[in-house]
């Protein structure tokens, strides 16, 4: 063979290999895809909610978690916000932030409390479960853990933040106000006690920031550092 067909030899070599890497890889890739199991994504979506339920809980369970949170910060119920601000105008703002200040430390104080629920919920989520939250959109994980530990959270809550929010003069009174502005309608039934409304607040809070973190871990699973995170999110 002379040179100018060596030549070509060797660039016709070349390129059979190049596409025998480039099918490879797609291959590979393929099967990164379709060799994502029920288990894998379900201890994926597992590790992932846990990592965000840890991370709901240290962030809320502090002094400001609630407060200084302006997405879950509990404010007063219904038209019972209107008459805060009016009870402002007449030199009484001190005494409405007291109110919204024990109820948001309420909220603070109760969510450690609820951190062995949680991770039990999603170390006990079936496959069914897992595909679900995947399928589901931006309320999947919200709907989760509601269903799965609203109940006896609230149970656990309750007392907790019915011990805070009564060393507040104004929260005694709140409950006899807020009976009559249910009556009228102004608030729903369910916020006429003030105990009642901030637990339901606490965990609406907590599953809002829990989504948060799940949803963060997805776009990002590479920051999570574990292999199952990065081996389905990666590939999802």
């Amino acid at each position: 063979m002379d040179r100018p067909d060596r030549r070509s030899a060797t660039r016709h070599l070349g390129l059979g290999l190049g596409l025998l890497v480039f099918a490879a890889h797609r291959q590979a890739w393929s099967l990164t895809l379709s060799d994502l199991t029920d288990k894998d994504t379900t201890a994926a979506l597992r590790a992932a909610l846990e990592q965000g339920a840890r991370a709901a809980v240290a962030l809320l369970g502090r002094e400001g978690g609630f407060l200084n949170h302006a997405q879950v910060r509990i404010p007063l119920p219904g038209q019972l916000e209107e008459a805060g601000a009016l009870m402002r105008t007449l030199g009484q703002g001190h005494r409405v932030d007291e109110l919204v200040t024990a109820m948001n430390r309420a909220a603070e104080q109760a969510v450690p409390m609820g951190q062995d629920l949680l991770v039990n919920a999603i170390q006990t989520m079936s496959v069914g479960d897992a595909r679900q939250i995947l399928r589901g959109g931006e309320q999947s994980v919200t709907d989760f853990f509601a269903g799965k530990t609203r109940e006896p959270l609230s149970a656990r809550f309750l007392p907790v933040v019915t011990q805070t929010t009564r060393k507040v003069d104004l929260a005694r009174k709140y409950n006899k106000v807020a009976d009559r502005a249910a009556r009228l309608g102004l608030i729903q039934g369910q916020d006429a006690r003030l105990e009642a409304y901030v637990t339901g607040k606490t965990l609406d809070g907590l599953y809002t920031v829990i989504g948060e973190e799940e949803r963060k871990i997805r776009r990002n699973p590479a920051e999570a550092g574990s292999a199952i995170l990065k081996k389905v999110f990666g590939a999802l």
